[in-house]
């Protein structure tokens, strides 16, 4: 094989141990670094060297540098001694020695040199349970011997990484030593001959002996912790204790004491009962043990049961006073200091009170008039619950009084006969509600009243409206404007609250008109005209006997019976008659020519 071949194959081979060397040291960090330190360690095995340098000097006898690559050395043995200041740092001194390959010839023997090595530098290890890589740098003398050339001693330096594998606390196995190896050489003067630079790896492998310091022996330990840390009595909380550095091929049993625990647990977890306890802080105590001498421990946790506070209420009515039978909303406005959920309810001084949330409802039906209590009760959702109350009030008034006894008699006295007259040719087509006199809305005014409390003894009872229209005028005229005059006073009688359907109407035109003598005999038994007012009234008999047709003649009748009509007494009262007087006087004043008119338009 030639010096080419056998270098690259050397380079390939050293290629593939650093990869592995750098693989398994990266895995190893991630192992738990619980294996003890050892004062010292002294290690002893196999050496390889790739040197990664062309050797460069002159023949005995040559002129001219000749050169040739530098082959790996498969022939050497190392040893190295640490002393570990503690379970990181150590100081390691190393020697090594790598052979030649024994060639002979001079062309032979170009490529061949041994490697020797004494240096010393830090290390530092990541320990493990199974695994501990490490880091080291170390300087110290390198001798560079060429079976051609000679030898050469320089300064050098190296660097690399390890991995041991721990086989008992006395011994471990390294797997893989790999170091970058530095130095630079001259075989011959410089100015004619090139330097003989070392830039390779050296490998190791073989057994480490590892004796003093201390096994650390980490004792048992116990964590307990409770949630919540806080409660209210009566509330549930739970404790948990975790055990570290027990063997693990023994059982640990947990023993636990303190205020609330359930007698016999042995488990990890155990419930605390609170119930009766009062405020204040309490301790739960947990004892662990793995059954050996050693191995116990305890932990302690602390939790605290809150004083409790309860709930609050306010409580109104809306409305604060009713009639007899009439209900009020009670309203609840409650909170709970502590958060709690909160349920209602309500109790009554009288009546009936139904809800169970934040409003309710009172019935007063069958409660004595006066004041009613209502009491508004809350209370939250704890096993032994927390109350509050409060109240309000609500004024059942007392019936309003009777209505005094109807005399129907008297009614209809004085729902006798009316009759309402109007001006001349009203209420027209164009202005339909006018025609009234002040008088006559008095006059309706005071019987519509009389009547609905009539309505109230007799609810069948009917008014009827009769028109009449005096003889001036054509008879469809006169029939029309009759129907008027019905139809405006069943609107005014309807406007004050008479029901329409208690209303009958009739127009008659100018049928039915009162003769002068019955007028006149009218007007002599009117006991509301004074003597002197009366003989005017005799001595304007043609205006009054014409106003007396221009009437609505209002009857009173009881379909539920048989049939009764109030009894006609006078034509019109006094306002009406001194009414019609001075407005006579008026037209004479005004000249108003009525007797030229042979046939009135409107009558």
């Amino acid at each position: 094989m030639s010096s080419h071949d056998k270098n690259l194959y050397g380079r390939v081979a050293i290629e593939r141990l650093v990869v592995v060397a750098v693989l398994c040291g990266m895995g190893s960090l991630a192992a738990a670094q619980d294996q003890p330190a050892p004062k010292w360690e002294l290690f002893g095995g196999y050496s390889f060297v790739y040197p990664g340098a062309d050797v460069h000097g002159l023949l005995p006898g040559g002129l001219l540098p000749v050169s040739s690559p530098v082959e790996s050395n498969a022939k050497g043995a190392g040893a190295s001694i640490t002393y570990n200041f503690n379970r990181w740092l150590g100081l390691t001194g190393d020697i090594s020695a790598d052979l030649s390959s024994g060639e002979s010839g001079v062309e032979m023997r170009i490529d061949d040199a041994e490697f020797f090595n004494l240096s010393a530098g830090p290390k530092i290890t990541l320990r493990g349970h199974r695994f501990s890589p490490f880091l080291e740098a170390l300087v110290g003398g390198h001798r560079l011997a060429s079976e051609v050339f000679g030898s050469d001693y320089e300064f050098g330096f190296m660097a690399g990484a390890g991995l041991d594998l721990n086989l008992n606390r006395h011994f471990a196995l390294r797997l893989i030593r790999a170091d970058y190896v530095f130095s630079n050489h001259q075989y011959g003067p410089s100015s004619v001959v090139p330097a003989t630079d070392i830039r390779g790896v050296r490998l190791q492998s073989g057994l480490v002996f590892m004796w003093g310091g201390k096994r650390t022996v980490t004792p048992p330990a116990a964590v307990c912790s409770v949630r919540p840390g806080e409660v209210f009595s009566g509330e549930p909380l739970t404790v948990t204790a975790e055990g570290s550095n027990f063997n693990p091929k023994h059982t640990v049993i947990y023993t636990w004491s303190g205020s609330g625990v359930k007698p016999g647990e042995t488990g990890s977890t155990t419930q605390i009962n609170t119930n009766g306890l009062q405020p204040g802080p309490y301790q739960v105590i947990a004892n662990l043990s793995d059954g050996s001498t050693t191995g116990v421990a305890s932990c302690n946790a602390r939790f605290t049961v809150k004083e409790p506070h309860p709930p609050m209420i306010s409580c109104s009515s809306d409305p604060a006073s009713v009639p007899p039978g009439g209900t009020s909303t009670i309203t609840s406005t409650a909170s709970s200091p502590d958060g709690r959920g909160l349920t209602y309810s309500y109790t009554t001084s009288a009546g009936n009170v139904t809800g169970n949330t934040s409003t309710a409802a009172l019935d007063t039906a069958g409660a004595q008039p006066g004041t009613i209590t209502v009491t508004c009760n809350v209370a939250d959702d704890r096993n032994q619950p927390l109350t509050a109350s409060a109240s309000t009030t609500v004024n059942l008034q007392a019936p309003p009084p009777p209505p005094p006894p109807v005399d129907v008699v008297a009614l209809e006295k004085r729902l006798a006969l009316h009759s309402v007259y109007f001006a001349t040719a009203k209420p027209t087509l164009e202005n339909p509600e006018a025609g009234l006199l002040a008088s006559q809305e008095t006059t309706l005014t005071r019987l519509a009243s009389d009547f609905l409390v009539y309505l109230q003894v007799k609810p069948d009872a009917r008014l009827t409206l009769e028109g009449h229209a005096d003889p001036r005028g054509s008879a469809e005229y006169n029939q029309q404007l009759s129907q008027r005059r019905v139809d405006r006073v069943k609107g005014f009688l309807a406007g004050l609250g008479v029901p329409a359907a208690n209303i009958q109407t009739q127009a008659f035109g100018k049928q039915e008109n009162l003769t002068d003598k019955q007028v006149k005999a009218a007007v002599e038994r009117n006991p509301e005209l004074s003597p002197e007012d009366r003989q005017k009234v005799l001595d304007n008999m043609r205006m009054i006997i014409l106003a007396s047709n221009r009437r609505v003649d209002i009857t009173l009748s009881n379909t539920g019976q048989a049939s009764q009509e109030s009894v006609r007494e006078y034509p019109f009262n006094a306002a009406d008659s001194l009414t019609l007087l001075r407005e006579g006087e008026t037209k004479k004043a005004t000249g108003a020519p009525a007797k030229r008119r042979a046939k009135p338009k409107n009558q």
